[in-house]
């Protein structure tokens, strides 16, 4: 069978409506072909487990991962000898003498022992059926509303059906086979792992096959002199298979099936992992047991309680764009079609695909999602399928909150506590400084030193930027025993700052040095060359960092002198600038490239996520910012793409974001595929490669579009594209505790909102359109009196001599102020 639909599809209509007719048609991804390959796959998840399924009817491939099974073992990647170099290295910074301190970096900074550990896959589960090829009538979906993949066909007139779901409660992958006629299932079924590989393959009570082995040892990218770091993470992956009729067989590593009615599989992974320093779990035993608690319950059973668990989340959170015209089409046709047409269906399907992912990729009690979420195929994958955090970790978060799944955001915290402990022997063995510091890398083992190299790694504020989460999360729940909980990693975060920063020398403000803004570096140095002091980045996150400890601390009613040490540290931070191509400076110079094209743009982290530039408080820096990003040009990365959507958001140009969507959707992969970033036939991100930070980055940016909280008040349709005139989106969050219950709008106008104050306050609207309530609402005067909307006081920016910056142009809006309860519900509706 050919790959772009060769299939004879005549009946399509009618096995779509018989494999998923009670499900929400535009909450399914589906297709007329199987998967050509792992980019056309479908991924499944429960946060522990993940699976691509490829839905081939002769030749299926069930790709596994488990989200503790990294190469290598619990160790330390710090290097001593940076304490001795790390003057001199600012030295040479002060004195501009980059390629000097690049070098010097390199050679005292960066880790000589361990680059970090790559996350690996499991292997695969292959069920090769008998007389399987001449199909027709293909159909296979991913049912986002209840996370279940289904696969039906035609053979000889028998209608077969596959149907698989990663138990959220019961944490195993389960698949039931069946047919419309007896006697019709026959197929064996292998499972392998990528060599190298330590694996023994062998059959147990001949109807369970196993597969055992352990991650690799892995030295990533050291030289050869360098000692391995041993793989210890055992696993046990196994699969009991339980036919109705017809019988099994085992012979040769592998279980046959023969003339079955039907089929029952249930697929195991289990580690060894307890934690970053604990690998002594039984992995055989955690296996064995998950399988036998399944298998107790029947089948409708097992389907009903992963559904209901999953949607308890999925749930929470409902968008209508409107309809569309294209959603007759297969997914990846529409995702070809979408630059070209409107589909707005699609983006609806895109964002919750997004949410889909988190939840599947990031549980409560996990790991936190990594650079491909769970989903990966290699041993070795594009970088490491690590944590990088000089902003693909955190975007993968960035939905977490504002699209109601914060128990997601659960992983991440506790990484960035597991990283406060490991990391505040990193600040001491190489800065002599107090708290804790995590560079622009990590993995499973929560290694916190430089790796990489220097253009890379040499980046301080890793931990400082990871720590926004743990009071972002704060902020949006208002939690006082969870803020008590995570209040000593952001005191750790500022402690570090307060010893490392120091004196430059011709304006005496407090820098970071050495630093780099992410992977880029002023074009007239030397290439690779991206060494810094006072990079705009890290002032803005030493800001926002000492803005939000002492904040939490006043709240805590602790820390008085620390307090005292921040704030008047805060008074000799750099200022941020405008230079003279009118754009915002990425370093105390003004040494911006207009015609720089660059994926990263993280001196507009001010702008999003943090909340440093508003339109409102600072039009020089929202216009610098402005400048900034149309300079940088739109063509990019899938993530990079996804996060100048949520920054174009943030300029309040709906317009422009949408533009960027449709840059991001684009279908890649293919033959006859553009290049560059955009979108795979399954949906996941392409950065190339796939990487899952962009598919999340679309969501937050999206959510960006309805609703904003970050300035002073909540903003309703703050950046509204023309094309998405009418529609309304019911569950998302707002900081302070709101949640906007239900939002309408018809022609670019609010309607109505049903706003719900779960701590109570002062509820300050912002509107493009006048507003009346079902309660007292009045103009709004003055600071918000809500604490959880307090704006950032920042300097006032220094502008070049050459600059020219254009008078701000914002559209009329309207501010309003309702006092609300706990518990209470507003209406707000046009005027």
């Amino acid at each position: 069978m050919g790959l772009f639909g060769l299939v004879s599809c005549k009946n399509l209509n009618e096995v779509k409506n018989s494999t998923s007719d009670k499900n929400n048609k535009s909450l399914v991804l589906w297709y007329d072909t199987p998967a050509a390959n792992w980019n056309e796959a479908l991924p499944l998840g429960n946060g522990r487990l993940g699976a691509m399924v490829y839905g081939n009817p002769e030749h299926e491939n069930i790709q596994l991962n488990e989200n503790t099974l990294w190469a290598g073992g619990p160790h330390r990647n710090d290097n001593p000898k940076a304490k001795e170099a790390l003057s001199e290295v600012r030295e040479l910074l002060f004195k501009e003498k980059y390629n000097e301190a690049h070098r010097l970096a390199n050679e005292k900074f960066i880790s000589k022992t361990s680059h970090g550990m790559p996350y690996e896959t499991v292997g695969n589960l292959r069920l090769n059926f008998e007389n399987q090829e001449n199909f027709s009538n293909y159909y296979r979906e991913l049912d986002i509303e209840n996370a279940i993949n289904t696969t039906s066909y035609t053979v000889d007139g028998v209608t077969y059906k596959r149907e698989i779901f990663t138990s959220f409660s019961d944490q195993v992958i389960v698949m039931k086979i069946t047919a419309n006629e007896e006697g019709a299932i026959s197929f064996r079924a292998t499972m392998d792992r990528p060599e190298p590989a330590k694996v023994s393959v062998y059959t147990e009570d001949n109807d369970v096959l196993v597969m055992t082995g352990f991650g690799g040892d892995n030295n990533f990218r050291l030289s050869k002199n360098t000692p391995a770091i041993e793989g210890k993470v055992e696993f046990d992956s196994r699969v009991k298979i339980v036919p109705e009729g017809g019988k099994i067989m085992a012979g040769n590593s592998q279980l046959s099936v023969s003339k079955a009615n039907s089929v029952t599989l249930y697929i195991s992974v289990a580690t060894n992992f307890v934690n970053y320093h604990d690998i002594s779990a039984d992995p055989h035993n955690k296996a064995k047991k998950y399988i036998a608690d399944a298998e107790i319950k029947d089948y409708s059973q097992l389907i009903n309680d992963h559904s209901k668990f999953y949607k308890k989340y999925f749930n929470r959170v409902s968008l209508d764009l409107g309809e569309s015209e294209s959603a007759k089409n297969s997914t990846d046709v529409r995702i070809k079609e979408f630059s070209t047409g409107n589909d707005p269906s699609l983006a609806t399907l895109y964002f919750q695909f997004g949410r889909y992912l988190l939840i599947s990729s990031s549980q409560p009690g996990g790991q936190a999602a990594n650079l491909q979420g769970i989903w990966n195929k290699d041993l070795t994958p594009p970088w490491k399928s690590a944590y990088t955090v000089n902003i693909n970790t955190e975007m993968n978060y960035w939905p977490a909150e504002v699209t109601n799944l914060t128990e997601m955001h659960e992983p991440l915290i506790q990484l960035v506590k597991d990283l406060s402990v490991t990391g505040r022997e990193t600040a001491q063995v190489m800065y002599g400084a107090d708290g804790w510091v995590t560079h622009h890398n990590t993995d499973l083992w929560r290694i916190s030193g430089p790796v990489d190299g220097a253009t890379w790694g040499m980046w301080p504020t890793g931990g400082t930027w990871l720590s926004q989460h743990l009071w972002d999360k704060y902020i949006f729940n208002g939690d006082l025993e969870y803020l008590k909980s995570v209040y000593p990693a952001m005191k750790g975060a500022s402690e570090f700052l307060l010893s490392v920063l120091i004196p430059e020398p011709k304006n005496d403000w407090l820098v970071i040095a050495p630093s780099i803004s992410p992977e880029h570096g002023p074009s007239i140095r030397s290439k690779n060359v991206t060494i810094e002091a006072g990079t705009t980045m890290d002032n803005q996150l030493v800001f926002d960092m000492f803005t939000k400890t002492i904040r939490a601390a006043k709240i805590l009613n602790i820390d008085t002198e620390l307090i005292s040490k921040m704030e008047n540290t805060l008074k000799k931070l750099p200022p941020m600038k405008v230079g003279q191509h009118n754009q915002l400076q990425e370093w105390m110079q003004d040494l911006d490239d207009p015609k720089d094209d660059h994926r990263h743009v993280s001196h507009l982290y001010g702008l999003y996520p943090s909340n440093l530039i508003s339109p409102y408080r600072h039009p020089e820096l929202f216009q610098g910012a402005k400048n900034t990003l149309i300079q940088r040009g739109d063509p990019s990365t899938g993530w990079s793409m996804n996060w100048k959507i949520n920054l174009w958001a943030r300029l309040l140009d709906g317009n422009h974001a949408y533009k960027l969507m449709g840059d991001q959707i684009k279908l890649v992969g293919r033959p006859d595929s553009p290049k560059g970033g955009g979108t795979y036939a399954n949906m996941l991100d392409a950065h190339p490669p796939f990487q899952i930070d962009g598919n999340f980055g679309f969501t937050s940016g999206l959510t960006e579009m309805l609703v904003q909280s970050h300035d002073g008040a909540i903003h309703l349709i703050p950046a509204l594209p023309d094309v998405w005139d009418t529609g309304k989106v019911s569950g998302l969050r707002a900081r302070g505790g709101f949640e906007i219950v239900d939002l309408e709008w018809e022609n670019g106008s609010v309607v109505k909102a049903v706003i719900r104050s779960n701590l109570g306050g002062n509820l300050r609207i912002r509107s493009y359109n006048e507003l009346v309530s079902n309660q007292m609402i009045s103009l709004a005067k003055g600071t918000n009196s809500n604490p959880f909307y307090q704006v950032p006081e920042i300097k006032p920016p220094l502008i070049s001599e050459l600059a020219q910056l254009k008078e701000l142009e914002l559209k009329t809006s309207y501010l309003y102020d309702i006092k609300t309860i706990a518990g209470e519900e507003i209406i707000v509706t046009s005027k």
